[in-house]
C-alpha cells in the first residue's frame, strides 16, 4: 500500500472500530439503566422503565443507524467522506459524553438518538472513501474490516471490565473520549480522497471517467429529482442484484446472531459455570469463594464473543481474495459455504461440543469472509460520484432489511422449531449464492 492507501486505512480503522465499539456496548448498558432509572418523562407522559421500555429506546437508537445510511450516502456524495467521517466521530464521541452526564432515563434516550443519526453516516462515508481512494481497494477493505470486528469483540469487553472498578457513566465518558479525538485526526490527516477511480470499471462496462457523463458520477445529486432518478438508474442496473445480496446477508447474519446465544444454552456442555469451582481449592479458601453459587459463567457467551471476533480472520481473508478472485465468483461461494453451514448447525449440535466448537470456528469465518466481497461488489458495480448513495442503498439493505431477519429468527423459533431457522437461513445464503453466479454469467456474456 502506499502512503496515500496507508493514511486512508488508518482513518477508516480507527472510525469502524469506533462504531461498532459504541453499537455493542450499549447492551453492556443496559442492566445499569433499568436498575438506576424508575420512569422515563415524555412532557405529558411518564412511562415507566422496563424492558420493554428500554428495548424501545435503543430500537429506536439502532433503527436510525440503519435507516440512516441512505441520506448519510447522498451527503457522502455532496461534501466528500472526509467530512463525514469527522462529524460521525465527533457526534459519537459527544453522544457517549452526554451518556456519561445523563441525569435521567431522557437524556440516555437523547444521547442514544444522536449516535444513531451520528453513526448512520459511517459505512457510505468510510467505504466510499475506501473504494475511491485506496489502489489496493481489498487490502483496504480487509483491515477495514479487521478493525470493525476487533471493536465488535473487545469494545464490550472493555466496557465489562471497567465496570468492575467504575459505574458506567465513568466508562461512557472513558470510551467517549478516543472518538473526539480520532475526529480532529479525520481533519488533519492528509490524503486524496479520489486517487483510486481514474480506471475503475463502471456498470456498463466502461470506466468512471467516462461514465461521468452519463451519470452524476462526478459531484453526486443536487435535489430531490436528481436522487429519485439517480436512485431509478442505480436500481435498475447490475446494482439491483447486489443489493438482493447484501439484503440476504443482512438476513442470515441478523437471522444467526440474535438468538444464538439462548440457543446455546439449551446444549450438551453449555450450562452456567459456578466461577468458583474454577479455582483451585486453596484459592477458594483463601478468598473465600464458594464451590457453588456465586458468580456464573455463561459458556454461551464466551462461544459467542469468540465467534465474532475470529471474523477478524473472515475480514482479512475476504479481502484478499477480492483482490485476487473475480468479485462474483467470490461471492457465489463464500454464501454456498454460510447455506452449508446452516444446513450441517442442527446436526453438529448433536455430535458433541468438539465438532460444535469447530463448526463455530469455521461459521465466525464464514460469517465475515462476505463483508468485503459485497463491498467491493458494490464499488465494481456503481459510478464513483454516486458511490456513497451506493453504499447508503448497501447499508440500508443490511441494517434495515437485514434487522428483519432477528423478527423471523424470533417468529420461526416460537412457532416453529430450530431446524426450520437454520433451514431458513440457508435459503437467505443459497438465494444469495445464486445471484453471485448470475453475475459472474453477465460479467462473461
Amino acid at each position: 500500500m502506499n502512503s496515500n492507501d496507508r493514511a486512508i486505512t488508518a482513518l477508516v480503522m480507527v472510525a469502524h472500530a469506533a462504531v461498532h465499539t459504541y453499537e455493542m456496548t450499549v447492551p453492556i448498558f443496559i442492566l445499569s439503566w433499568l436498575v438506576e432509572f424508575d420512569q422515563l418523562a415524555l412532557g405529558v407522559w411518564t412511562v415507566p422503565v422496563t424492558t420493554a421500555t428500554v428495548g424501545a429506546v435503543v430500537t429506536v437508537s439502532y433503527g436510525l443507524f440503519g435507516v440512516g445510511a441512505l441520506p448519510g450516502g447522498i451527503l457522502v456524495d455532496r461534501l466528500g467522506s472526509r467530512r463525514l467521517i469527522a462529524t460521525c466521530l465527533f457526534g459519537m464521541g459527544l453522544s457517549y459524553l452526554l451518556l456519561g452526564v445523563a441525569p435521567s432515563m431522557l437524556v440516555v434516550a437523547a444521547a442514544l438518538v444522536l449516535w444513531g443519526i451520528a453513526a448512520s453516516v459511517y459505512h457510505p462515508a468510510g467505504l466510499s472513501l475506501i473504494s475511491k481512494g485506496v489502489k489496493e481497494r481489498g487490502t483496504g477493505l480487509a483491515y477495514h474490516g479487521i478493525a470493525g470486528n476487533l471493536g465488535i469483540g473487545l469494545g464490550p469487553l472493555t466496557a465489562a471490565v471497567l465496570l468492575l472498578v467504575v459505574d458506567w457513566r465513568t466508562v461512557a465518558l472513558v470510551l467517549g473520549a478516543p472518538a473526539l479525538l480520532a475526529a480532529l485526526y479525520a481533519v488533519r490527516a492528509d490524503f486524496d480522497e479520489t486517487a483510486a477511480v481514474s480506471a475503475t470499471p463502471a456498470p456498463d462496462g466502461g470506466t468512471e471517467e467516462a461514465g461521468k457523463k452519463s451519470s452524476k458520477a462526478e459531484s453526486g445529486v443536487d435535489s430531490l429529482g436528481e436522487f429519485l432518478g439517480e436512485s431509478k438508474r442505480l436500481l435498475a442496473s447490475t446494482f439491483a442484484l447486489v443489493f438482493v445480496i447484501v439484503m440476504c446477508s443482512g438476513l442470515y447474519y441478523r437471522g444467526i446472531l440474535t438468538f444464538l446465544p439462548e440457543l446455546l444454552q439449551d446444549l450438551p456442555g453449555f450450562e452456567p459455570v459456578a466461577a468458583g469451582s474454577l479455582l483451585p481449592e486453596s484459592v477458594r479458601s483463601l478468598l473465600g469463594v464458594p464451590t457453588e453459587g456465586g458468580q456464573q459463567l455463561e459458556p454461551a457467551t464466551y462461544f459467542y464473543s469468540g465467534l465474532l471476533l475470529v471474523g477478524v480472520l473472515g475480514q482479512y481473508a475476504g479481502g484478499k481474495l477480492s483482490d485476487r478472485v473475480p468479485i462474483e465468483y467470490g461471492i457465489a461461494g463464500a454464501f454456498a459455504t454460510l447455506a452449508v453451514l446452516a444446513v450441517l448447525f442442527v446436526p453438529v449440535t448433536g455430535l458433541g461440543l468438539g465438532p460444535l466448537l469447530a463448526l463455530g470456528l469455521v461459521l465466525g469465518v464464514a460469517l465475515f469472509v462476505v463483508q468485503p466481497l459485497y463491498q467491493a461488489a458494490v464499488a465494481e458495480y456503481t459510478p464513483a460520484g454516486t458511490r456513497g448513495l451506493s453504499y447508503g442503498f448497501t447499508y440500508l439493505g443490511v441494517f434495515g432489511v437485514g434487522a428483519l431477519g432477528g423478527g423471523i429468527a424470533g417468529t420461526i423459533l416460537e412457532f416453529g422449531s430450530t431446524a426450520l431457522l437454520f433451514g431458513t437461513l440457508a435459503a437467505f445464503a443459497g438465494v444469495a449464492s445464486l445471484v453471485g453466479l448470475v453475475l459472474a454469467r453477465q460479467r462473461a456474456g
